[in-house]
């Protein structure tokens, strides 16, 4: 009975958290703009989120590495400071793209600037890390999150032309603008597949305290969870689509989005498009704060882990002071949270491979997974995404230039 509360409490959190900037503006942009085009791109960064979850979370229960653990010890230090180097560049900026989104929410619900509000939520979201626990934290957020089946709701409330939507789902080459289409594909598909969020996953299976036992578990609640996500991703897309791209309005700033749900869903639909950017990003906000402060501390062999009292890893707990810090000044000095996450969403493309490539050879080392190793079909899902992070890393720069 306990695995099977543990099973749905991992499929809420992948619904509730999947949906957060990121996600949210690429998948708007791109039904602004190509209508369902695009739809095949947010499916195929699910499939690989999906994918890179559970073999992060497989790893972590069989043999008590972090990913990240993992690949210090396989790789040796040389390796992995270059590879958690950029992962924690990257996600500074992602991060400070979450906390804008906060902001954001906060003054297009106030009045109030959103340079005003940058400062007070790293402050909110430090007490949180601070004094709060792994479970609430992850949970806590994601459960809340949920009102971003909203956009689910206004989707059908559309009603779509259920065969463009499927005609989106097969990838076809763009007939104009085949830049700004490419830029948002390769957007999309750093969104969904941030690395910080396999990073985070399995840094969490060890706080949990997850053994070989919970194998089939982190199964259900990678596919189940990340598949509803990408769900919702998916509605913001149809969303757009039909009420952006029917009346050629184009997506260049986020208040605009807020104009998302009134159609569908009438005087509500503002609010709980407030409501959802504010907790989806908040959520992130701890996530990514969390991420990088397991990172370094793996990194550097200190003690770690969001249960245990501040002043028992006091190391732990000053990374993450420090990466809110630095991450709520871009929002702090005004800049635009949309041009922003565009920005961090390519990076995060182009990181990819740093992450992705190790796992190869981590997924089939026997002396750590067992009898757990990949077998040929999650080794082809895995070569598939390899190959894939390879061609974003070539062409992420030059469509940012491009298209972006």
């Amino acid at each position: 009975m306990k695995k099977i509360f543990e099973v749905a409490l991992g499929v809420v959190t992948g619904i509730g958290g999947f949906l957060e900037v990121g996600s949210l503006a690429t998948s708007a942009q791109a039904g602004a703009a190509f209508g369902y085009a695009l739809l095949w791109a947010v499916a195929l960064g699910t499939f690989g989120l999906i994918v890179l979850v559970e073999m992060s979370g497989r790893l972590a229960a069989v043999s008590g590495h972090t990913l990240a653990g993992a690949m210090r010890e396989r790789f040796g230090w040389p390796f992995f400071a270059l590879a958690m180097g950029i992962v924690l560049v990257v996600s500074l900026m992602v991060l400070s793209s979450e906390i804008g989104g906060v902001a954001l929410a906060l003054q297009m619900a106030s009045g109030i600037d959103l340079r005003w509000w940058a400062l007070p939520l790293a402050l909110v979201a430090w007490a949180l890390l601070w004094k709060g626990t792994f479970s609430a934290i992850e949970y806590g957020t994601a459960g809340l999150g949920l009102v971003s089946v909203a956009f689910l709701v206004a989707a059908l409330r559309l009603h779509p032309e259920w065969s463009g939507v499927g005609a989106g789902l097969v990838p076809t080459l763009p007939t104009e603008h085949a830049a700004r289409y490419w830029f948002l594909a390769v957007s999309i598909l750093g969104a969904a597949i941030s690395p910080y969020l396999f990073l985070f996953y399995s840094a969490g299976a060890i706080e949990d305290r997850w053994d070989a036992g919970y194998v089939a578990i982190n199964r259900l609640v990678a596919s189940l969870g990340n598949a509803l996500g990408g769900v919702l991703a998916a509605s913001v897309l149809v969303v757009s689509a039909l009420v952006f791209h029917t009346r050629g309005i184009g997506i260049d700033r986020y208040e605009q989005l807020g104009m998302m749900l009134t159609g569908p869903l009438g005087r509500w639909g503002f609010a709980l498009f407030l409501v959802g950017l504010g907790i989806n990003c908040f959520g992130a906000t701890a996530e990514i704060t969390l991420a990088s402060a397991y990172v370094v501390a793996q990194g550097l062999g200190w003690p770690w882990g969001e249960d245990a009292k501040p002043h028992e890893h006091a190391r732990f707990n000053l990374t993450y002071t420090v990466v809110l810090l630095i991450a709520a000044i871009p929002a702090a000095a005004g800049v635009d949270p949309l041009r922003l996450t565009n920005v961090s969403m390519a990076a995060t493309a182009a990181s990819l491979p740093v992450t992705i490539l190790p796992m190869l050879v981590l997924m089939n080392d026997g002396d750590l997974l067992q009898r757990h190793t990949n077998g040929w079909l999650a080794n082809a899902a895995l070569g598939l995404l390899a190959a894939l992070s390879i061609v974003l890393l070539v062409v992420a720069l030059p469509l940012q230039l491009l298209g972006g």
